[in-house]
């Protein structure tokens, strides 16, 4: 039996020199938080579960608090979470009175036939299993306020220009258990300046997260409108097979996005064998992965 891992993203954009320290802290932080899971045999959900909420609770990222703000000036939270055993999946989109989507996606995954809820309805059916509503000006940060007045100012349209400035972008993690099954999560608040009710790729089933025992698992981070038409995460994890590895499958992947719709972002990808695989072709992508042996970080892809 393989040994578990976990593998964490913490978006992929042109992130700053000056923020490079807090990034790669963020996403080492919450591999750390994820291992601790699957360390003391807790499944690979757990461990994607504990590393997301790590992400969302650090405004280094967007997700949670300190997301983008949405073109009403609130934020507006998107999460996924899949657990390759089953394909049970569990998603929430546009909530904005919940501090971590990601464990709300997870109630909704174990606790409810469908797999996905928006809006106040989502927020309903949290509250409905335990998961406390707070204010949405607790998600927001003064940071956040300022982009947005600039944005609101210039016209912004929240398109891909967001990666070449002062952006911040969508968690993720995929991990293997000690029962040799994988899971993945992603988390996003979105795009700056977003229309109200926007959702991206990030809790699409498919789109932006993707986990299949038979497969492999994925969380993607970037534009996500391209990966949507795409299918990208599911598109991605059919290509991992027992002679295709996810360090090849990641750069492969990426290439197809943006030959076929010029699209921007990232990939992390895991099997059952253990095999990882990422990739970007933004300027940087946060990531980390810890296993038994051994622990890893950086903010550009390792060369395959």
């Amino acid at each position: 039996m393989p040994s578990p891992i976990i593998l964490v993203h913490g978006g992929a954009w042109a992130i700053p020199d000056a923020a490079c320290p807090a990034h790669q802290q963020g996403v080492e932080r919450a591999a750390a938080a994820g291992w601790r899971a699957l360390e003391r045999g807790a499944s690979s959900l757990d461990a994607v579960e504990e590393a997301v909420a790590v992400l969302e609770d650090d405004d280094t990222f967007d997700a949670g608090r300190g997301a983008f703000l949405n073109r009403d000036g609130r934020v507006q939270l998107d999460a996924l979470i899949m657990d390759g055993a089953s394909l049970k999946a569990g998603g929430v989109g546009c909530v904005e009175r919940i501090l971590n989507p990601v464990r709300a996606a997870r109630v909704v995954l174990e606790k409810s036939p469908h797999i996905y809820f928006v809006a106040e309805g989502a927020e309903r059916f949290a509250t409905e299993h335990g998961i406390p509503l707070i204010d949405n000006s607790e998600l927001v940060l003064q940071r956040e306020v300022e982009r947005w007045k600039s944005a609101a100012e210039q016209r912004y349209l929240s398109v891909p220009a967001e990666f070449s400035g002062d952006s911040h972008d969508t968690v993720g993690a995929v991990a293997l258990d000690v029962q040799g099954n994988i899971a993945a999560a992603t988390s996003t608040g979105g795009t700056l300046n977003k229309a109200p009710g926007r959702v991206g790729d990030s809790s699409l089933i498919g789109c932006g997260c993707y986990a299949d025992n038979e497969t492999a698992a994925a969380s993607t981070t970037g534009w996500g409108e391209p990966m949507m038409k795409l299918v990208f995460a599911k598109w991605a994890t059919d290509k991992v097979t027992a002679d295709v590895a996810p360090a090849q499958v990641a750069p492969a992947s990426i290439h197809y996005l943006k030959r076929r719709l010029n699209g921007q972002g990232g990939i992390i990808l895991l099997d059952r064998e253990g095999r990882i695989g990422l990739a970007h072709n933004t300027p940087r992508m946060a990531w980390a992965w810890r296993s038994q042996q051994s622990s890893e970080s950086g903010l550009t892809a390792p060369q395959q």
